[in-house]
């Protein structure tokens, strides 16, 4: 089942406020995503910690409606 790279946005959005949020649909098949995500959120977080505070904000939707997702995270610059 393919999900809208607009959802995965909103998701991110909504779970981790006042971050930035980039997709780009890898194959065309809205299973396999790269995301690029900034939020002033990760300051302090190792890279394992913002990642999962990234899938925490998918809802459990890693690994069912989205197959793969290729994460970037960071904090905004000064």
């Amino acid at each position: 089942m393919a999900m809208d790279p607009a959802e995965i946005v909103r998701l991110i959005k909504e779970g981790i406020p006042g971050s930035t949020v980039e997709i780009q649909d890898l194959r065309g098949d809205g299973d396999h995503y790269a995301a690029y995500v900034v939020s002033p959120a990760f300051a302090g977080k190792t890279r394992v910690q913002q990642h999962q505070m990234v899938y925490k904000a998918l809802q459990g939707r890693m690994g069912n409606e989205l197959h793969a997702l290729a994460l970037q995270t960071a904090v905004p610059e000064t």
